[in-house]
């Protein structure tokens, strides 16, 4: 019972009998400290385990048991400040006070120090970098701590900031002036097409990366990553000003699109609107990705507008489809012979005269059929496009058709990773499109595979257009789904390897 008393006691005697320096001991294994964009002291008294701030300042008053690490901030050292391991300062200012004491290194970089002659920590003493570069990160730390972090560009207290707009003003100014003719088509796509534009705008930049890398693999491309990385930025420059201009001219009518002094008040007016908007906290950030990837897309689509005006696709032929003429017992064709085939093809084209059949044998049965003329094979690229749906559902056809195959191999005994079956995939596709110019699934839904200029595919064409289909897959499938917007409904893949998917009637031979 005294045993159990005497203990009771000794607890209870704890916070009394404990001094503050001892209590922040125990204290500061519970409360290390970590800011962002916020300062922080320690108070006389008080005791953490760590401090590390992050575009912030630090005063310590108090006792730190391990290390201050301070990036793109101050830190304040007073004469009753304990700090027993380091102190690191990236980009500010240390201060030291007399009397002030840490145990390890004391390091700035990139900053100032102002600390007493007789100050000396217990370990390295390191001050690298001119004061003049710490002069100017501490220009730039109240923007990012009240601009940047706040999702806003502009930070209108700041007179530099100011300084860095009108930079940037002039520079855009000196662009739409010079280079009127594409800032102004830029700005109609812009303009007509705003949604289309940002999700241009967004395969553009989706896309840097993985042709950067393949140009990077070839080794003989990468001498052209700079070229488009250039091409890239100047895309991306004159976009924005086709986006201030295009903002402009809502905000105030143009009268005259071909106006230069209309174009460049425009150009004015929507620059401002665009410097309100990035003064606006969330809001600014949220502007300046928009019009950065709406302008974007908007560029890419004037170019791809003048190279096709440039570069005019051919006259689309058109076909008709009648019936086939009829074929007497005698194998040659009946009275409606001198009509047309059963196929007629392009305008001012007339297949040629289906010629008599040879004499039937003598043990067989049934009229001679005859077939369509191997001359018409050429004109396979004049078919009509395959629609989406139809090379989908032909697509899925054949996956199933791989499935079972797959299960058919596993259960002979063979074992086939998962991995195996996208190999399996492509070797079919590659087999078929040289050996038929289709696939089952193709066969099913009368889609044929040719070369744009109307010959057979070959192993190589095959190959190729194999291979770019995993990239319009791997891309989150939006080269398949360019079959959709595009006029020849050509995927990526069909344009890398320069092929059509047409659709023949069903009498169409393989």
């Amino acid at each position: 019972m005294a045993s159990m008393t005497l203990v009771l006691a000794g607890v209870m005697a704890v916070p009394t009998v404990l001094s503050a320096h001892a209590q922040g001991d125990f204290d500061s294994w519970r409360r290390p400290v970590l800011r962002v964009g916020l300062d922080y002291t320690v108070r006389p008294g008080d005791a953490v385990r760590e401090v590390l701030m992050v575009f912030g300042d630090v005063t310590v008053e108090g006792r730190v048991n391990r290390n201050v690490v301070v990036w793109f901030g101050n830190a304040r050292l007073s004469s009753t400040a304990a700090v027993d391991g380091a102190v690191v300062v990236i980009g500010g200012t240390g201060a030291v006070a007399e009397g002030a004491f840490v145990g390890d290194d004391f390091v700035v970089i990139g900053g100032r120090l102002a600390a007493p002659d007789s100050f000396a920590p217990g370990g390295e003493y390191i001050v690298v970098g001119p004061a003049a570069l710490g002069g100017r990160l501490e220009v730039i730390v109240p923007w990012i701590t009240r601009g940047l972090l706040w999702g806003r560009p502009i930070v209108p207290d700041l007179p530099w900031v100011w300084g860095v707009a009108g930079v940037f003003f002039l520079v855009y100014l000196a662009i739409n002036l010079v280079f009127e003719e594409p800032v102004r088509v830029t700005a109609a796509a812009l303009g007509g097409t705003p949604l289309t534009s940002f999700l241009v705008g967004l395969l553009v930049l989706l896309l840097t990366g993985p042709v950067c890398a393949l140009l990077t693999v070839s080794v003989i491309g990468i001498a052209v990553v700079p070229f488009v990385l250039c091409a890239l930025v100047v895309a991306a420059i004159i976009g924005k000003v086709a986006a201030a201009r295009s903002i402009g001219r809502r905000a105030v009518p143009q009268e005259s699109a071909d106006s230069r002094w209309q174009s460049l008040r425009s150009f004015a007016v929507g620059s401002a609107v665009i410097t309100v908007a990035y003064m606006v906290p969330f809001l600014g950030l949220v502007v300046w990705t928009l019009l950065g990837v709406a302008g974007l897309g908007a560029a890419a689509l004037a170019f791809i507008a003048g190279y096709r005006q440039e570069n005019p696709a051919p006259a689309r032929r058109k076909f008709r489809f009648r019936e086939r003429a009829p074929v007497s017992e005698a194998g040659v064709p009946g009275p409606a012979a001198a009509a047309e085939a059963s196929f007629v093809g392009p305008q001012n084209h007339r297949p040629p005269p289906i010629t008599e059949a040879p004499e039937r044998p003598s043990n067989s049965y049934g009229p001679p059929v005859a077939s369509a003329p191997p001359e018409l094979e050429s004109d396979l690229a004049s078919f009509p496009r395959a629609l989406f749906r139809d090379r989908l559902a032909a697509f899925v056809l054949d996956i199933i058709l791989i499935l079972v195959a797959q299960q058919i191999l596993d259960l002979g005994g063979a074992t086939i990773r998962d991995s195996a079956f996208f190999l399996l995939l492509l070797a079919y596709h590659v087999g078929f499109w040289t050996w038929k110019a289709t696939t089952v699934g193709g066969i099913i839904c009368q889609l044929r595979v040719v070369r744009v200029d109307g010959a057979p595919l070959s192993f190589a064409d095959a190959l190729v257009r194999g291979l770019s289909s995993i990239f319009s897959l791997a891309v989150l499938g939006i080269g398949c789904f360019w079959i959709l917007r595009d006029p020849e409904r050509q995927a990526w893949h069909d344009k890398i390897a320069g092929t059509y998917v047409v659709k023949v009637p069903r009498h169409w031979p393989l």
